[in-house]
């Protein structure tokens, strides 16, 4: 399928290219579609992305304020320096190839002040659009649950077999049920001994799962039984454990409002590429 927007002929491979791009995060949301179904609607939505991109750009060349030769010039010479030398960096590429780039560099750019431009004049949300959009969202205005956990571990590596590793770890829980202190058994025993074991305060999702499993249902000073994850043996004590705490309106506020704006930007983006398509000539081929 070939795309002439206004006249500027677009080639299937970029509809494909965009489909690719977008794929990953695609096929996950949809994973429970009919395959050829999904792939149907991936190559629409490829397809209007890529129309849109266009629009824009076209619209860009035409409309924008032009761009100092030098601030292009400092963009190219920024991205050089995000390659290594080698045959396909940017400092081997002839004179030719750099006009090539500036023109893409020059086009973005023009296609970035489009953008801005049309979001600029979105107005400061009102304070009933800030207090609506705080209640209806406060789970996510909420910090985690914390706990400070302290563990003994003894990995299981080339240097260190299971048997051995087991045969560890049930000393130092032997030194533990004896009285001897949490910290000193960790000095005597743990691969990681640095700081007496303590990991500071954590939140779920930060460890694997299965010591979170442990380590989150302790209670304060409450020391954990031996327990196996894929890193070898721990024995875990818990120091302290900080409730999710709700944060109120006035602390997030300045979040809530660049949420809000960036919304409102969005928006307006989006009904100017409607008004550029409606009057727009497309066509396929």
């Amino acid at each position: 399928m070939t795309l002439i927007v206004n006249g500027e002929r677009i080639e299937e491979s970029a509809i494909r290219e965009e489909a690719e791009r977008l794929r990953p995060d695609y096929e996950r949301v949809f994973a429970e579609m009919e395959p050829e179904k999904r792939e149907a609607q991936l190559l629409d939505w490829s397809k209007e992305n890529v129309i849109e991109r266009v629009l824009i750009q076209q619209y860009a060349r035409e409309h924008a304020e032009p761009i100092p030769a030098e601030q292009i010039e400092a963009a190219l010479e920024k991205m050089k320096k995000q390659y290594r030398d080698g045959e396909e960096s940017p400092r081997k590429l002839t004179s030719e190839d750099e006009q090539k780039i500036k023109k893409g560099i020059q086009l973005q750019m023009e296609v970035e002040q489009v953008l801005q431009g049309i979001g600029k004049d979105v107005p400061e949300p009102s304070r009933g659009q800030i207090e609506q959009f705080y209640n209806e969202n406060k789970e996510r205005f909420k910090s985690p649950e914390q706990i400070r956990v302290s563990h003994i571990v003894k990995h299981i590596n080339w240097q260190n077999d299971e048997a051995v590793a087991h045969v560890q770890i049930l000393k130092a829980q032997s030194e533990l049920k004896g009285g001897n202190l949490f910290e000193t058994v960790v000095a005597g025993y743990s691969d990681c001994p640095d700081k007496g074991g303590d990991l500071g305060y954590i939140t779920r999702g930060r460890m694997v799962e299965e010591f979170e499993d442990v380590v989150f249902n302790l209670g304060v000073n409450e020391v954990s039984d031996v327990f196996r994850t894929r890193f070898g043996f721990h024995i875990a004590k818990l120091y302290d454990r900080k409730p999710p705490v709700q944060h109120d309106l006035k602390q997030v506020k300045n979040s809530v409002i660049g949420e809000l704006k960036g919304r409102m930007q969005a928006k307006a983006v989006d009904e100017f590429v409607d008004c550029l398509k409606s009057v727009a000539k497309i066509e396929e081929s």
